[in-house]
């Protein structure tokens, strides 16, 4: 009996080592299969924070990356602009005014950068939502866009409901640097940036409008990006 007793004791002990090394080999496996070439392989964004995460397609927190919501704008030609429009697309996107003085003119410069780069690439596209849709009403969008010889399906302009277009701005692309400190939802809507936006509508950069170099390190990311299946 003894001798029964300690052979079944042995053969517990084997199968439970046995499963310890399974489990082990699963972890392993499991690390492995979660590394990202962060050379060749542009993080994702998840909050107003801006902190770059690299997830890898096999891990658990792949499927509760931060998307962009559905939006419902009209654009310089009074079409209906949805989501729908830039799915499976990459887009680079930006908020403005048609009458701003500042520093809207130099986002424009180089939002048209982008247009004559990737005019031929009907993958790439371009998105600028008015951050005053009282006054810019689709009437004063078409002519900012023939003034400024933007190409209609290729670039976006949009106009629409106010809180909607602010909503977006600050909880689906994070535009808004200050919202995340005052929480001010009367705040005026005022960013430089341009947020680089993957074909399933995750936010993949985030980079200075104003700054030529940045608009340039754009560039070098959606190059990046299109590479990704």
């Amino acid at each position: 009996m003894k001798n029964l007793n300690k052979q079944l004791g042995r053969c517990e002990r084997k199968e439970v080592i046995f499963t310890l090394l399974v489990l082990m080999l699963v972890f392993a496996s499991c690390k492995r299969g979660s590394k990202v070439n962060k050379e060749t392989t542009l993080p994702f964004f998840n909050s107003a924070e801006f902190t770059p995460e690299w997830i890898a397609k096999g891990s658990s927190e792949y499927n509760y990356i931060h998307t962009v919501p559905d939006f419902n704008l009209i654009n310089q030609e009074g079409k209906t602009i949805t989501k729908q429009y830039y799915k499976d697309k990459i887009y680079v996107t930006d908020f403005f005014f048609a009458t701003c003085p500042g520093i809207c003119p130099i986002l424009e410069k180089n939002m048209s950068k982008l247009q004559e780069k990737f005019k031929n690439d009907s993958n790439v596209l371009l998105l600028s939502h008015t951050v005053m849709p009282v006054k810019d009403s689709v009437s004063v969008l078409k002519k900012y866009a023939l003034d400024n010889e933007i190409v209609s399906g290729k670039w976006n302009l949009v106009t629409g409901d106010k809180k909607q277009i602010y909503n977006l701005a600050r909880k689906g692309y994070f535009a808004d640097e200050d919202f995340g400190k005052t929480q001010d939802e009367d705040a005026f809507i005022h960013t430089e940036n341009f947020i680089l936006v993957d074909k399933k509508g995750r936010i993949r950069g985030v980079y200075n409008g104003t700054l030529a170099l940045e608009t340039k390190r754009l560039i070098r990311h959606i190059e990046i990006l299109k590479k990704e299946g």
